[in-house]
């Protein structure tokens, strides 16, 4: 899993597509904070990430999946069924 190198771009191109610029996001964050987020200096927590997604309009899911799979349909299909395997399987076995 390299997250790490996707999430800026994951980003970028999330905030890009919704017309939004670094400045919108100053309630949650300062414009170089969300650049050295998109540069991939920094790494933000869970809960900044969710602050940042709520500015986007977006489930924080939908970033990581962006991250982690790109834009393309059969790579995200194939992690969702994935994650959607794991959940059930660690459910399965937390039922026991």
């Amino acid at each position: 899993m390299k997250a790490k190198s996707s999430l800026p771009a994951a980003l970028k191109t999330i905030r890009k597509a919704r017309g939004l610029s670094q400045e919108a996001f100053s309630d949650v964050s300062s414009r170089t904070y969300m650049s050295s987020l998109e540069r991939g200096l920094k790494s933000p927590t869970l809960n900044k990430l969710e602050e940042l997604c709520e500015v986007m309009g977006i489930h924080p899911l939908t970033l990581l999946t962006l991250a982690y799979a790109g834009s393309t349909r059969d790579r995200v299909d194939r992690l969702l069924a994935e994650v959607r395997q794991e959940i059930i399987i660690s459910t399965d076995e937390n039922e026991k």
